[in-house]
């Protein structure tokens, strides 16, 4: 009984190496790939390269990485604290006033996430053009400020939130508003960092819209830039991957910092 004990708790982690192994390898061959030469990249070597410098300058020197950054950086930050303030308070009051007519309307804020941005990109497009917002921060951020998912999210976290402190409140002569920002929000902290993680990396990450709305090179953000690496006969692969890298590493930093609350604002779990 105790080798067959022994033998599943071996077999399990045998598993889970291997499974951490293969999860784990994109991230070191990126690393890899970042400091060998192009040539050295496409014959597949797994061994870390002196081309870093050299990747380097390339990338610097043919692209304007520091206005990407600052491009993508002012972008995701902006979208995430809008996004998070407005879907929470939209989770929030439609579960807190909830009545028929709600169910309806989120019924349908549901239904819509089954159109695909495509079928609404050109029409988006037209409308801000004429409004005259093409390359602005608040053309990126209209189109996804609002997704039924957040707003899902926040809904179902608004249900396990006591009823009687919200009475008892109401007694003490607070406001909704009062009631949302002083006590709603402080208890769902692992579900605003849930979303803010979520929100973050889809803002980060964003390619189709800013490339279809950002017309203007100062407009640039990261993955653009990469996208803009692949373009032409040869591509560098070296330098490449140096920017898949630099680009990688902000949602990495924000996924390890906030990992724990992610955990549980994603299991719905609440302090």
């Amino acid at each position: 009984m105790i080798n067959v004990t022994k033998g599943k708790k071996i077999g399990a982690y045998t598993f889970l190496i291997v499974v951490s192994f293969i999860s784990a390898f994109p991230l070191y061959w990126m690393l890899v790939a970042a400091t060998n030469k192009s040539v050295d990249v496409s014959r597949g070597t797994l061994l870390f390269g002196t081309a870093l410098w050299d990747n380097g300058e390339k990338l610097l020197s043919s692209q304007n990485v520091s206005s990407a950054l600052f491009n993508s950086f002012r972008y995701s930050v902006t979208m995430t604290a809008l996004s998070l303030f407005i879907c929470s308070l939209a989770g929030y009051g439609f579960e807190v006033f909830h009545n028929k007519a709600k169910d309806r309307v989120m019924t349908l804020i549901l239904l819509a996430m089954m159109v695909p941005f495509a079928a609404t990109m050109i029409p988006l497009y037209k409308m801000f053009s004429k409004a005259g917002l093409l390359n602005s921060t608040l053309g990126f951020i209209l189109p996804t400020i609002s997704t039924p998912f957040l707003i899902m999210m926040f809904r179902q976290s608004a249900r396990s939130f006591p009823v009687d402190i919200m009475e008892a409140a109401r007694l003490d002569g607070l406001t909704e508003f009062q009631i949302f920002y002083r006590m709603f929000v402080p208890t769902m902290r692992s579900n605003y960092a849930a979303a803010m993680t979520i929100t973050f990396m889809n803002a980060w990450n964003s390619y189709l819209w800013p490339k279809v709305i950002m017309s203007d090179a100062k407009s640039i953000t990261m993955p653009m830039l990469v996208a803009n690496l692949t373009e032409g006969y040869v591509t560098d692969y070296g330098t490449l991957m140096l920017a898949v890298l630099i680009c990688t590493i902000p949602t990495v930093i924000i996924f390890f910092i906030l990992q724990k609350s992610f955990a549980e604002g994603i299991t719905g779990a609440v302090k």
